[in-house]
């Protein structure tokens, strides 16, 4: 693929604009290709992860940081249609991950505080976020500001 778009910009320069074009569309044509196969390989790691995941659970193992943030977003959409009160999330402790930093647990955390839901790391596995759908069920950012207002209940553990 870059090869193709190098050689459209070496044809460009020496002015030959039909064969900058054809190269050009060549790279495309790969970049395409690429984008297609790498949704069906995450679509292929998704379902091969999550064929025997309990409901109300996903798993997002080996996805990128992108994918696992959209899977994220239908799991919740579907999660509160079927009125489900939580959703559990394996977004691993980033182990398998280039330099052992996690790069989805994060993610998700910040996703989870921009659409505000209250979220909570498992107490007996520190790779699975427990997202709570429903407001009752835990402390959003609004609740936990009103009770640092409030400074009348001593702390709040977050």
């Amino acid at each position: 693929m870059s090869r193709c778009f190098d050689g459209s910009q070496v044809a460009y320069k020496r002015g030959d604009g039909a064969e900058a074009k054809e190269q050009s569309n060549r790279g495309k044509e790969h970049q395409a290709n690429m984008k297609r196969l790498n949704r069906e390989a995450s679509d292929w790691i998704y379902v091969k992860n999550n064929e025997d995941s309990a409901p109300g659970e996903i798993d997002l193992h080996g996805l990128y940081v992108k994918e696992a943030i959209y899977r994220t977003e239908i799991a919740i959409r579907e999660a509160r249609s079927r009125g489900d009160g939580q959703v559990n999330l394996i977004v691993g402790q980033g182990l398998h991950s280039k330099g052992g930093s996690a790069k989805i647990k994060p993610a998700i955390e910040e996703l989870m505080r921009n659409e505000k839901l209250a979220a909570q790391i498992d107490p007996d596995n520190a790779g699975v976020l427990i997202v709570k759908l429903d407001a009752r069920d835990g402390m959003g950012a609004d609740e936990i500001n009103r009770r640092l207002e409030r400074n009348d209940e001593g702390c709040v553990v977050m």
